[in-house]
């Protein structure tokens, strides 16, 4: 049985999600939440409220929640903002606010 928590349009870079997804990926639910806890990324604060909707969402299927482990956690890029900044001699640059879709998924440990 798995417990699924989903997060989307958070405002942050996909690629500085996945950095702090691949420190969690494979780990027990506790241990996850303490490396979350003492990583200095923005993302992890995030990362962390999603895990522990994950867990409830367990809890709430009459998961053994002392057993759960982050079976899978991924990151999918979401629309793209797109913000003009004025430059010198009346151009402009464009600057992309990217967004984030961000799934975790719980399991049971055999």
């Amino acid at each position: 049985m798995e417990a699924t928590a989903k997060v989307t349009f958070v405002r942050i870079a996909p690629r500085k999600v996945k950095i702090v997804l691949d420190l969690i990926r494979n780990q027990p639910a506790d241990k996850a939440a303490a490396i979350l806890k003492y990583t200095p990324k923005a993302a992890c604060e995030v990362v962390a409220k999603l895990l522990k909707s994950a867990v409830a969402n367990a809890e709430n299927k009459d998961m053994d929640t002392s057993r759960l482990y982050v079976a899978e956690c991924y990151v999918g890029q979401g629309p793209t903002l797109k913000r003009i900044r004025p430059r010198a001699q009346g151009r402009a640059n464009r600057i992309n606010k990217k967004t984030s879709h961000i799934t975790l998924v719980l399991k049971e440990a055999e």
